[in-house]
Protein backbone atom coordinates (compact mmCIF):
# COMPACT_ATOMS: atom_id res chain seq x y z
CA UNK A 1 0.00 0.00 0.00
CA UNK A 2 1.61 2.96 -1.30
CA UNK A 3 -0.06 6.36 0.10
CA UNK A 4 0.70 10.07 -0.44
CA UNK A 5 3.08 10.47 2.46
CA UNK A 6 4.97 6.90 1.15
CA UNK A 7 6.84 7.26 -2.29
CA UNK A 8 8.14 3.99 -4.21
CA UNK A 9 10.82 3.65 -6.75
CA UNK A 10 11.65 0.78 -9.28
CA UNK A 11 15.14 -0.80 -9.00
CA UNK A 12 17.65 1.21 -10.74
CA UNK A 13 18.35 -1.01 -13.25
CA UNK A 14 21.49 1.40 -15.38
CA UNK A 15 23.30 2.67 -12.71
CA UNK A 16 23.69 3.07 -8.72
CA UNK A 17 21.25 3.84 -5.28
CA UNK A 18 22.65 5.76 -2.65
CA UNK A 19 21.64 7.12 0.39
CA UNK A 20 23.30 10.19 2.16
CA UNK A 21 22.84 11.94 5.71
CA UNK A 22 21.69 14.90 6.87
CA UNK A 23 22.72 17.90 4.55
CA UNK A 24 21.69 21.20 6.76
CA UNK A 25 22.40 23.53 3.91
CA UNK A 26 26.03 22.41 2.87
CA UNK A 27 25.20 21.28 -0.53
CA UNK A 28 28.52 22.70 -2.14
CA UNK A 29 30.38 20.21 0.03
CA UNK A 30 28.33 17.12 -0.66
CA UNK A 31 28.87 18.02 -4.82
CA UNK A 32 32.51 17.77 -3.74
CA UNK A 33 31.69 14.00 -2.08
CA UNK A 34 30.04 13.16 -4.93
CA UNK A 35 32.31 13.99 -7.64
CA UNK A 36 34.70 11.58 -5.49
CA UNK A 37 32.14 9.13 -5.86
CA UNK A 38 32.02 9.20 -9.29
CA UNK A 39 28.66 10.17 -8.88
CA UNK A 40 26.82 9.57 -12.53
CA UNK A 41 23.72 12.05 -12.62
CA UNK A 42 22.53 10.36 -15.81
CA UNK A 43 22.21 6.87 -14.47
CA UNK A 44 22.79 7.34 -10.18
CA UNK A 45 19.98 7.92 -7.56
CA UNK A 46 20.76 9.79 -4.16
CA UNK A 47 18.41 9.61 -1.84
CA UNK A 48 18.36 11.48 1.47
CA UNK A 49 17.30 10.78 4.92
CA UNK A 50 15.76 14.71 5.43
CA UNK A 51 17.26 18.01 6.93
CA UNK A 52 18.12 19.35 3.99
CA UNK A 53 17.85 22.99 5.59
CA UNK A 54 18.79 24.93 7.98
CA UNK A 55 22.73 25.35 9.79
CA UNK A 56 24.70 25.37 6.71
CA UNK A 57 25.34 28.27 4.35
CA UNK A 58 23.26 27.09 1.14
CA UNK A 59 20.04 26.07 2.91
CA UNK A 60 18.26 28.30 -0.06
CA UNK A 61 19.76 25.53 -2.57
CA UNK A 62 17.05 22.76 -1.60
CA UNK A 63 14.33 24.31 -3.63
CA UNK A 64 16.81 23.43 -6.24
CA UNK A 65 17.93 19.95 -5.36
CA UNK A 66 14.31 19.15 -4.92
CA UNK A 67 14.37 19.46 -8.19
CA UNK A 68 17.12 17.34 -9.30
CA UNK A 69 15.37 14.23 -11.12
CA UNK A 70 17.98 11.78 -9.56
CA UNK A 71 17.90 13.34 -5.89
CA UNK A 72 14.97 12.50 -3.55
CA UNK A 73 14.67 13.49 -0.06
CA UNK A 74 12.37 12.38 2.53
CA UNK A 75 11.12 15.35 5.27
CA UNK A 76 13.26 15.59 8.09
CA UNK A 77 12.39 17.51 11.58
CA UNK A 78 13.99 20.43 10.21
CA UNK A 79 11.86 20.67 6.82
CA UNK A 80 8.54 20.14 9.73
CA UNK A 81 9.95 23.39 11.63
CA UNK A 82 10.43 25.51 8.44
CA UNK A 83 6.55 24.08 7.11
CA UNK A 84 5.28 25.37 10.96
CA UNK A 85 7.61 28.00 11.10
CA UNK A 86 5.65 29.33 7.67
CA UNK A 87 2.08 28.73 8.69
CA UNK A 88 0.87 31.40 10.92
CA UNK A 89 1.17 30.19 14.73
CA UNK A 90 2.47 27.30 14.03
CA UNK A 91 6.22 27.66 15.52
CA UNK A 92 7.75 30.08 17.62
CA UNK A 93 10.36 32.66 15.73
CA UNK A 94 12.98 32.78 18.39
CA UNK A 95 12.88 28.92 18.70
CA UNK A 96 13.87 28.34 15.08
CA UNK A 97 15.71 30.74 14.68
CA UNK A 98 17.88 28.94 17.77
CA UNK A 99 18.09 25.81 15.54
CA UNK A 100 19.19 27.67 12.03
CA UNK A 101 16.32 29.05 10.50
CA UNK A 102 17.52 32.53 9.89
CA UNK A 103 18.11 31.99 6.37
CA UNK A 104 14.05 31.63 5.59
CA UNK A 105 12.85 33.94 8.53
CA UNK A 106 14.65 37.20 6.69
CA UNK A 107 12.74 35.96 3.37
CA UNK A 108 10.12 38.21 2.56
CA UNK A 109 6.35 36.03 3.25
CA UNK A 110 6.00 35.19 -0.44
CA UNK A 111 9.55 33.22 -0.76
CA UNK A 112 8.90 31.64 2.46
CA UNK A 113 5.80 30.15 1.43
CA UNK A 114 7.46 28.89 -1.77
CA UNK A 115 10.32 26.97 0.00
CA UNK A 116 7.24 25.74 2.43
CA UNK A 117 5.63 24.54 -0.45
CA UNK A 118 8.54 22.82 -1.86
CA UNK A 119 9.54 21.05 1.33
CA UNK A 120 6.20 20.05 2.49
CA UNK A 121 5.63 18.04 -1.40
CA UNK A 122 8.03 15.87 -0.41
CA UNK A 123 7.20 12.39 1.27
CA UNK A 124 8.23 11.14 5.32
CA UNK A 125 9.40 7.92 3.78
CA UNK A 126 10.77 6.36 0.70
CA UNK A 127 10.63 3.15 -0.17
CA UNK A 128 13.62 1.63 -2.80
CA UNK A 129 13.59 -1.97 -4.90
CA UNK A 130 17.07 -3.56 -4.68
CA UNK A 131 17.74 -6.85 -6.26
CA UNK A 132 17.60 -8.29 -2.43
CA UNK A 133 14.68 -6.41 -1.22
CA UNK A 134 13.33 -3.51 -0.70
CA UNK A 135 15.30 -0.78 1.72
CA UNK A 136 13.08 2.43 3.42
CA UNK A 137 14.04 5.51 4.37
CA UNK A 138 12.79 7.97 6.80
CA UNK A 139 14.60 10.47 9.10
CA UNK A 140 14.74 9.68 11.91
CA UNK A 141 12.55 6.37 13.06
CA UNK A 142 9.75 4.15 11.86
CA UNK A 143 6.22 4.38 13.61
CA UNK A 144 5.24 1.40 15.53
CA UNK A 145 6.27 -1.95 15.07
CA UNK A 146 7.09 -2.92 11.20
CA UNK A 147 7.21 -1.07 7.77
CA UNK A 148 3.96 -2.17 6.64
CA UNK A 149 2.14 -0.87 10.10
CA UNK A 150 3.93 2.54 9.49
CA UNK A 151 2.38 2.24 5.79
CA UNK A 152 -0.96 1.57 7.19
CA UNK A 153 -1.15 4.27 9.60
CA UNK A 154 0.00 6.78 6.82
CA UNK A 155 -3.19 5.62 5.16
CA UNK A 156 -5.32 5.55 7.94
CA UNK A 157 -4.34 9.61 8.60
CA UNK A 158 -7.48 11.08 8.15
CA UNK A 159 -6.84 14.22 10.61
CA UNK A 160 -3.97 16.42 11.52
CA UNK A 161 -3.74 14.96 14.68
CA UNK A 162 -3.50 11.62 14.12
CA UNK A 163 -0.99 12.16 11.34
CA UNK A 164 1.26 14.52 13.93
CA UNK A 165 1.43 11.35 16.10
CA UNK A 166 3.15 9.28 13.03
CA UNK A 167 5.58 12.26 12.56
CA UNK A 168 6.49 12.44 15.94
CA UNK A 169 7.98 9.06 15.80
CA UNK A 170 9.31 9.56 11.70
CA UNK A 171 10.55 12.87 12.35
CA UNK A 172 12.05 13.41 15.80
CA UNK A 173 12.52 9.70 17.74
CA UNK A 174 15.25 8.64 19.02
CA UNK A 175 14.50 6.17 21.21
CA UNK A 176 15.99 3.27 19.04
CA UNK A 177 19.53 4.44 18.90
CA UNK A 178 19.45 5.92 22.50
CA UNK A 179 18.28 2.19 23.92
CA UNK A 180 20.85 0.90 21.13
CA UNK A 181 18.35 -1.39 19.76
CA UNK A 182 19.01 -3.86 18.26
CA UNK A 183 16.14 -5.91 17.20
CA UNK A 184 15.37 -4.09 13.74
CA UNK A 185 12.70 -3.83 10.80
CA UNK A 186 11.34 -7.17 10.46
CA UNK A 187 9.91 -6.52 7.22
CA UNK A 188 12.16 -5.13 5.42
CA UNK A 189 15.61 -5.65 3.86
CA UNK A 190 16.60 -2.42 5.82
CA UNK A 191 15.97 1.18 6.83
CA UNK A 192 18.25 3.81 6.35
CA UNK A 193 17.91 7.05 8.66
CA UNK A 194 19.54 9.94 10.15
CA UNK A 195 19.00 12.55 12.71
CA UNK A 196 21.05 11.55 15.65
CA UNK A 197 24.94 12.98 14.56
CA UNK A 198 27.55 9.84 14.91
CA UNK A 199 30.93 9.66 14.78
CA UNK A 200 30.78 6.89 12.15
CA UNK A 201 27.61 5.11 10.36
CA UNK A 202 26.22 2.26 12.74
CA UNK A 203 23.78 -0.35 12.23
CA UNK A 204 21.59 -1.76 14.67
CA UNK A 205 20.05 -5.05 13.53
CA UNK A 206 18.93 -3.42 9.85
CA UNK A 207 18.81 0.00 10.42
CA UNK A 208 21.49 2.30 9.17
CA UNK A 209 22.13 5.58 10.85
CA UNK A 210 23.98 7.46 8.33
CA UNK A 211 24.00 11.20 10.27
CA UNK A 212 27.79 11.58 10.92
CA UNK A 213 27.75 15.40 10.74
CA UNK A 214 28.73 16.21 6.97
CA UNK A 215 27.55 19.87 8.01
CA UNK A 216 29.78 20.34 10.85
CA UNK A 217 33.17 21.21 11.08
CA UNK A 218 35.38 18.01 11.90
CA UNK A 219 32.25 15.84 10.18
CA UNK A 220 31.61 14.01 7.34
CA UNK A 221 28.83 12.66 4.75
CA UNK A 222 28.19 8.89 5.04
CA UNK A 223 26.90 7.37 1.20
CA UNK A 224 25.02 3.64 1.89
CA UNK A 225 24.82 1.70 -0.80
CA UNK A 226 21.81 0.53 -1.32
CA UNK A 227 22.21 -2.37 -3.31
CA UNK A 228 25.48 -3.97 -1.23
CA UNK A 229 24.64 -1.82 2.14
CA UNK A 230 28.39 -1.06 2.18
CA UNK A 231 28.74 2.53 3.89
CA UNK A 232 31.55 5.13 2.79
CA UNK A 233 33.60 5.31 5.09
CA UNK A 234 32.87 2.32 6.44
CA UNK A 235 30.35 1.86 8.88
CA UNK A 236 30.62 0.48 13.14
CA UNK A 237 28.92 -1.29 15.46
CA UNK A 238 29.69 0.97 17.75
CA UNK A 239 27.68 3.48 18.75
CA UNK A 240 30.20 7.09 19.05
CA UNK A 241 27.58 10.19 19.64
CA UNK A 242 29.11 13.50 18.31
CA UNK A 243 27.66 16.52 19.80
CA UNK A 244 25.03 18.13 17.46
Amino acid sequence: MITKYVQRFARNTVGRDFAVGDVHGCFAALEIELAKLGFDETADRLFSVGDLVDRGPQSEAAVDWIGKPWFHAVQGNHEDMAIRYVEPGNRDRDHYMMNGGAWLIEKPRYSQVMVADALAALPYAIEVETDAGLVGIVHADIHGKSWSDMVQAFACADSGTKLRRITNSVLWNRDRIQDEDHSGVPDMRAVVVGHTPLKRPAALGNVYHIDTGGWLRDGNFTFLNLATLEATPPRTQKLNWEAA
